[in-house]
């Protein structure tokens, strides 16, 4: 290039260079052939095919590289630049791109399309040919920048020819472009030139394409995200923020990251349609009239609900109809109803303790009255109130305080719901009279009379001691009753009188009170979920918490191992569920809905819920850390590895575990050993207290019923016909647990279908015994699974058979398919240390078949030697 860099602009014709001969025709055809258009993701600097003026490209020296002006089949000119001085020696031809603009990019591409002749193919002076050029590049912030040193440009790499041709090549008109693409960066001022250095090689340069790479404006999850140019480094991934699209909101930023490639990936976030606007083709959609949407959380615009309308487009509710209404605490998709209230309430008989009231039945009911409820409290004292249920028009409001005011309202269910509560109406019991000076002998009386009674049920209660029990406490333990009041007498029980039509409950703060026994409050039937989740699960601040591995993903969103670090105390490990980005509020609601129903427990057969964290992102559910994971998945990988004293003493702390659920008055639904949690100390815990999350993880387990979906292989058949989901529906899935835990995890029905399942146990059909499974356990497998639900197995019945059984193990050694004959171990083990059970009956009775005792005489097993020989067939 020359110590001043100057040199002459490259010629458009001259001789060709010794050597070129008959390459240019050829050359031309094999450009068209390769001419291809850019990549969507790709922004050309420049491409010298589509130049139609001069290219302004300098050469130095002027005698080196040559252009040769020549057009294609559409007329438009094609640059092309050649050099061949392979005859002389000491080469050092250059060629100097014009100044292009990086237009904002910090990494560029070249691709280089160019043919390079074999030296060996050339005649004589082999010694300096070279199959190789050299290409440059120097950055400047404007054009004046290309007059330097060639010692200041900086080596891009050396480009080498992946197929050379020959003479023999042109006389068969048979040769292919080399393709060579290079990238260059990071790019720090606003333009650059490029060099290309011949040292002595024979070549055509056919074009140069210069470009970068973007990812295009997209619009995705109704946010639009603009035109990128991609990073600097090949792996750099750029965040880049959308916009939410008309009429749609966020509530997380719309986030997408921008690969060196050109590509979009890893959305964050999302908008949503507005009220008023549905998602439809990746845009928000007007709700017609008779249509309405009330959240962004709706999925899309809904039907007026019944005895409703709108007239506009855009609608967030429905107006109710004329003489039609809706409260204004009912949801938007709330149909509208006409009132049912009752108007007129007249007070009967009142006592100091009673208030007794009638009613007439409302004049437009909208519909026969199913029943009514009436609800009073004390005057002042409304959050503590008193609900009756009553299919009458009068009821008689007792156990009132004397001389107080109460507060009465009534409304009436019909087949469309209950109508509105009637207006407020207030009675007053009677006052206690204060006693007169002809009455101050009365208390005497009464406390004389008091002492007699007392001591008369003194004695009746020591005279009638040994017998009561056996035949029904009767008015003996009425008197011990009020004899001993702090004594409780175990003989029995009396139920106070009620009427049969009518049904109480008494709430506080809106939950049903029973004194004295700790019960299960569903989450939903608060209004808002946050205050259940705040008053049944302890908030924890994030920093408390390490998030060390994914171990799992649950519904919402991975599942977590990680350490727990609370003030006071040691920092213990934990799982941790997430509720991943993007949720809705619906999602949210059932998400911590789970921490609601799991902090209400406390037992060392349930899992153990630390707390939530709901006040910063992401939302969390912590929880103890069960190291095995899942039964079903340890039973799996750990095939035939345990006793079965250790498997029953799996099955007692699953039994436990339910016996406390079913207590509380909490029916699981989902009873299965993949939701069975066991730890290093192989204790059995309870979890999962979502019927939906499995059922959708599964769609394999689940069978369509009305009202939603069931796990068919674990569900009793009342709760797949009728949905009656009871605690004995409890029991049955609990037998399928037992199967799973004696058979190490088998697939319960293996392979049968849903429907195959359902009918083959309408029809009687049972799982059969596991291999090696005592004879007791599957008994109460059988017990389990019996079709009249009452009489199945309590779960406290469950936990006192599996603590019988692990108590004397011998009991466990008779199995039920160990041979085609039955073990003598059925019979060696005598409860009274004989050696030998003394009778079948006893025998039975050992093994929990003692119902089977006349069944076996009638068929002639009536004694232990008889029953030796019987076989499983």
């Amino acid at each position: 290039m020359g110590p001043r860099g100057t040199g002459g602009r490259a010629g458009r014709a001259g001789a060709p260079a010794p050597g070129w001969t008959c390459l240019l025709p050829l050359l031309l055809c094999t450009a068209l052939r390769s001419l291809r258009a850019s990549p969507g993701s790709e922004v050309n600097l420049l491409d010298s095919r589509t130049v139609m003026g001069d290219l302004g490209w300098i050469a130095y020296p002027k005698n080196g590289w040559e252009e040769i002006g020549e057009v294609d089949e559409n007329y438009a000119p094609i640059h092309t630049y050649q050099v061949c001085k392979v005859m002389e020696q000491n080469q050092n031809n250059w060629l100097l791109t014009s100044w292009i603009s990086n237009e904002g990019a910090s990494r560029i591409f070249i691709e280089l399309k160019f043919t390079l002749r074999d030296c060996n193919s050339l005649p004589g002076g082999l010694g300096t040919c070279k199959e190789t050029f050299n290409m440059y590049y120097f950055e400047s912030d404007d054009e004046d920048g290309r007059n330097i040193k060639e010692n200041q440009y900086i080596k891009i790499d050396t480009i080498a020819a992946d197929e050379s041709f020959t003479e023999l090549d042109l006389g068969d008109r048979v040769m292919k472009l080399n393709t060579e693409v290079r990238d260059v960066g990071p790019l720090t001022k606003k333009g650059f030139y490029l060099a290309f250095q011949d040292v002595g090689a024979c070549i055509a340069l056919v074009s140069v394409r210069v470009y970068y790479k973007k990812c295009p404006s997209v619009i995705r999850n109704l946010a639009r995200f603009p035109d990128t140019i991609t990073g600097a480094d090949s792996s750099q991934l750029l965040e880049v923020s959308g916009v939410c699209i008309n009429h749609s909101v966020t509530e997380e930023a719309p986030k997408m990251h921008c690969s060196a490639e050109g590509e979009w990936l890893v959305p964050i976030g999302k908008c949503l349609c507005k009220a008023g606007y549905e998602e439809k083709n990746n845009t928000c959609q007007v709700c017609r009239p008779g249509f309405f949407k009330a959240s962004p959380h709706s999925p899309s615009c809904s039907k007026c609900p019944p005895h409703s309308y709108t007239l506009d487009e855009a609608s967030t509710s429905c107006l109710c109809e004329e003489h039609y209404f809706r409260k204004e605490s009912d949801p938007p998709t709330m149909a509208c109803t006409t009132p049912s209230p009752v108007s007129s309430v007249k007070k009967g008989k009142i006592t100091k303790n009673s208030i007794s009231l009638s009613w007439q039945e409302p004049d437009r009911p909208n519909g026969i009255i199913l029943e009514y409820e009436i609800k009073y409290f004390e005057k002042d004292q409304e959050t503590s109130y008193t609900i009756i249920k009553s299919k009458e028009t009068a009821i008689t409001a007792d156990g009132l305080k004397p001389g107080a005011a109460y507060v009465f309202q009534i409304r009436a269910r019909t087949a469309a719901g209950y109508g509105g509560f009637s207006r407020r109406f207030e009675f007053e019991t009677s006052p206690v009279l204060a006693a007169s000076s002809d009455q101050s002998q009365i208390p005497i009386i009464v406390v004389s009379v008091t002492v007699g009674v007392i001591l008369l049920a003194v004695v009746i209660g020591f005279l009638l001691s040994g017998s009561c029990c056996d035949h029904g406490c009767g008015w003996a333990s009425s008197l011990r009753a009020v004899a001993y009041p702090s004594l409780t007498w175990r003989c029995g029980y009396s139920k106070a009188k009620q009427d049969p039509e009518e049904e109480k409950m008494h709430f506080h703060n809106g939950h049903i009170k029973l004194p004295g026994v700790r019960t299960y409050i569903d989450p939903h039937t608060y209004e808002d979920p946050n205050q259940a989740v705040h008053e049944f699960a302890k908030e924890i601040e994030a920093s408390c918490i390490t998030i060390e591995r994914v171990i799992g993903a649950g519904e919402f969103g991975e599942v977590c191992s990680g350490r727990l670090k609370l003030q006071g105390k040691r920092e213990f490990p934990v799982a941790i569920k997430t509720l991943k980005v993007g949720y809705t509020e619906k999602q949210r609601r059932d998400f911590l809905g789970e921490a609601s129903i799991m902090g209400q427990f406390d037992h060392p057969n349930i899992i153990h819920l630390e707390g939530v964290v709901t006040k910063s992102k992401p939302v969390m559910i912590v929880t103890e850390y069960m190291e095995n994971g899942s039964l079903d998945t340890f039973l799996k990988k750990n095939d035939g590895q345990f006793t079965v004293i250790q498997l029953v003493g799996m099955l007692r702390g699953i039994a436990s575990g339910m016996k406390y659920l079913s207590d509380m008055g909490y029916v699981h639904r989902d009873l299965a050993a993949r939701n069975i949690l066991i730890n290093s100390n192989l204790v059995c815990k309870v979890s999962d207290f979502g019927l939906s999350r499995v059922l959708e993880d599964d769609p394999e387990a689940a069978y369509t019923t009305r009202g939603g979906k069931i796990p068919i292989r674990w569900t009793a058949p009342e709760a797949i016909a009728f949905r009656k989901f009871t605690s004995a529906s409890d029991v049955w899935s609990y037998g399928i647990v037992m199967w799973e835990v004696m058979s190490y995890g088998e697939r319960p029905y293996w392979e049968m279908t849903n429907q195959d399942v359902i009918k083959a146990v309408e029809e009687g059909y049972r799982l059969p015994s596991p291999m090696d499974c005592p004879a007791a356990l599957y008994q109460l497998m059988l017990d389990c699974w019996q079709k009249d639900r009452n009489s199945r197995p309590k779960f406290d019945e469950i936990v006192s058979m599996l603590d019988k059984l692990i108590r004397n193990p011998s009991s466990l050694k008779t199995l039920v398919n160990a041979s085609s004959r039955v073990s003598n171990l059925l019979v060696e083990h005598s409860p009274v240390g004989s050696g030998a059970y003394r009778s079948v009956g006893e025998w039975l009775e050992a093994i929990k078949m003692g119902r089977y005792t006349e069944i076996f005489m009638e068929n002639g097993y009536s004694s232990m030697d008889a029953v030796a020989q019987v076989t499983l067939e």
